[in-house]
């Protein structure tokens, strides 16, 4: 059902970003019918997938966001192609570079990390359900050919996601930890990887 994906989207959003907890897997040990558990965990994972910090680089089409407001990014790039790195001339690794640098005599800060890109346009997210997500990211012919454990490997120690919570001055970090989140991602594939509603 579209609605419930929408409504827990909405919920994720209207919370101050700073008041967002991540439950770790043990907190849903309660849920006997794995199926259901296997839900809520992906419920949970979504207060990282859905936050500005991934959001922002996970567009529907080829026009990145920035900033916890998630604006349009400035100055104006475009995906270029399915490599993800931007139009000859202004890669994002032109103003990216391999480490979060802060501005001088203002606040805030340039992200950064090495390599710095967006995703396959497959992978974008933005407007989509929770359910939706869910669904895209385990499916190969969208997710970059990735398996289960493929995916519990990414969100668990790849440092372009680990940077979503080491974003920089000016930018809230999501919610909990790297380490929580790739434990919710291997608890969610261990009860069978179900999809919200």
């Amino acid at each position: 059902m579209r609605s419930t994906g929408m409504i827990l989207a909405a919920l994720v959003f209207a919370a101050p970003l700073a008041a967002q907890d991540l439950r770790g897997p043990d907190a849903f040990n309660s849920i006997e019918e794995k199926t259901e558990r296997s839900k809520a965990l992906f419920n949970e994972m979504a207060k990282v997938i859905t936050h500005p910090r991934c959001m922002n680089c996970h567009p529907v089409g080829n026009l990145p966001t920035q900033g916890d407001d998630m604006r349009p990014h400035n100055p104006p790039v475009v995906r270029w192609d399915e490599s993800g790195f931007g139009p000859p001339g202004l890669h994002c690794t032109s103003c990216h570079g391999a480490e979060n640098v802060e501005f001088v005599g203002n606040e805030g800060s340039i992200p950064g990390h090495e390599p710095w890109h967006l995703p396959p346009v497959s992978m974008g997210w933005v407007g989509l359900t929770v359910g939706e997500i869910c669904a895209q990211l385990k499916d190969p012919e969208r997710n970059g050919d990735r398996t289960l454990a493929d995916i519990q490997e990414h969100n668990a120690t790849d440092g372009l996601v680990g940077w979503a919570w080491h974003p920089g001055k000016g930018r809230t970090p999501a919610p909990g930890s790297q380490e929580v989140f790739g434990a919710l991602t291997k608890s969610w594939i261990e009860t069978g990887a179900a999809c919200p509603e």
